[in-house]
């Protein structure tokens, strides 16, 4: 399995050298960032969040924020408070001082255990570097923390051949649309909207967006 090669130490390392800049959080393809952000609002504006008229959500979570290229770009314009969730000190420092940031937890997204109720629980390429288990115990304490009506967002990479792939630069994962699909399931949750990213260049991996809510009994 892919996900048995993943190493928390190694993947910690080497984000530790990569610079804090939108061109070291995009591996080198800065340009890509207005592009996707544009695709987020415009996914979220589908489900009723944000957009022309709409009142500011009280308060959502950015998980592996890296500087706050997400919060920045497009939480902070939809919700009243936005919490951070990133393991490399100095990402999430840049932080600190920028109106509209609640907390700021730095760690790992398997450690982070949410004690605060989310309109909004934002996962952007950093999921990989969790376990299939790890991913599907997190996504379980994301929908416990979840208000009524709020939406789990996962955007990342899918592999296209069929298989999960390892990558061994930064010890993450690059899974299957089939693979998220079933975790997803199996951590209870329910999938009302899927996308994927239009605009990127085709050497890149294809990204999918995905909005996710507990299942209701």
């Amino acid at each position: 399995m892919a996900d048995s090669k993943i190493n928390h130490q190694h993947a910690r390392e080497y984000w530790e050298s990569i610079d804090a800049d939108v061109n070291g959080m995009l591996g080198g393809f800065p340009y890509i960032s207005k592009v996707d952000l544009q695709g987020s609002k415009n996914f979220l504006a589908k489900l009723g969040v944000g957009g022309k008229g709409k009142e500011k959500a009280e308060r959502a979570v950015d998980c592996g924020a890296g500087i706050g290229r997400t919060t920045e770009g497009l939480l902070l314009n939809i919700a009243t408070t936005v919490d951070i969730v990133e393991p490399i000190a100095k990402f999430s420092s840049t932080l600190r001082s920028k109106p509209g940031i609640g907390y700021i937890y730095t760690m790992g997204l398997e450690s982070w255990d949410p004690s605060t109720p989310y309109d909004l629980i934002w996962n952007q390429w950093c999921l990989g570097h969790l376990t299939d288990v790890q991913l599907q115990n997190y996504l379980q304490k994301c929908a416990k923390a979840l208000k009524t009506g709020g939406w789990i967002i996962v955007k990342e990479n899918m592999s296209t051949n069929g298989l999960d792939v390892f990558d061994e630069l930064d010890s993450s994962v690059t899974r299957t649309d089939g693979k998220f699909r079933d975790i997803f399931e199996s951590a209870g949750l329910v999938l009302k909207k899927t996308e994927i990213q239009r605009g990127l260049p085709p050497e890149l991996y294809p990204v999918r967006i995905y909005a996710l809510q507990p299942k209701t009994p």
